[in-house]
């Protein structure tokens, strides 16, 4: 929320007092440097040790060990940033190396079926609004994510926004569905599919999640 406060007092700058935006493409050059003089950055750069330390060579215990120290103590006054040495869809393995899980059905007193919380989110979008989810290749969903890694998209979404369903057009085959209506904006499907074909780009203003106090 603060992030989001920080780039409307830039937006504003630029575009009233500065008077940008008429004939040329808006530029934020002062968001960076406000979110750097922000408590936002202070507290990011206070934990940024913290995940990474499990993927280095003090493994998980080790890991545990530092972000204990680093988080109660040291607050990430080090040196030193530790780095992820992969990219997280880079480590998704194929589906034939796994045995797929049979999760309980949901209870609705604990855990609820996907559309009961899609709906508590209070998500909605205009139908007619520029599409967000975009794919770079429409063929590799059904050409490698769905044979190597069974379909991870319609698992790793909390939302079921991604969907593979029969084609009506070609009996006995499968086609790749997107209910961006669902979305919750999330990230995960940018960040985690496996193909890096899936871009997410920002919706139109206003649209998506509207949590509130039930």
């Amino acid at each position: 929320m603060r992030s989001g406060i920080l780039a409307a007092d830039s937006a504003y700058k630029a575009i009233v007092a500065e008077g940008k935006g008429e004939d040329a493409p808006v530029v934020l050059s002062d968001y960076e440097e406000a979110f750097k003089n922000s408590q936002i950055y202070k507290e990011l750069h206070e934990v940024r040790n913290i995940r990474p330390s499990f993927h280095t060579g003090l493994g998980i215990w080790g890991g545990m060990a530092w972000a204990g120290l680093d988080s109660m103590i040291l607050k990430g006054r080090v040196p030193f940033t530790f780095q992820h040495k992969d990219p997280d869809h880079s480590m998704m393995e194929p589906a034939s190396m796994h045995k797929p899980i049979d999760y309980p059905k949901p209870d609705g007193e604990i855990t609820f079926d996907i559309l009961t919380s899609v709906s508590r989110t209070g998500t909605n979008h205009a139908e007619n609004q520029p599409v967000h989810l975009r794919l770079a290749d429409s063929s590799v969903e059904i050409a490698t994510n769905l044979p190597v890694f069974a379909g991870p998209e319609q698992k790793f979404c909390p939302a079921g926004v991604y969907e593979y369903v029969d084609d009506d057009a070609r009996p006995g085959h499968k086609r790749f569905q997107i209910n961006s209506q669902n979305c919750i904006h999330c990230k995960t499907c940018d960040i985690k599919d496996p193909s890096q074909n899936i871009n997410w780009t920002v919706p139109e203003g206003g649209d998506g999640p509207q949590y509130v106090d039930t």
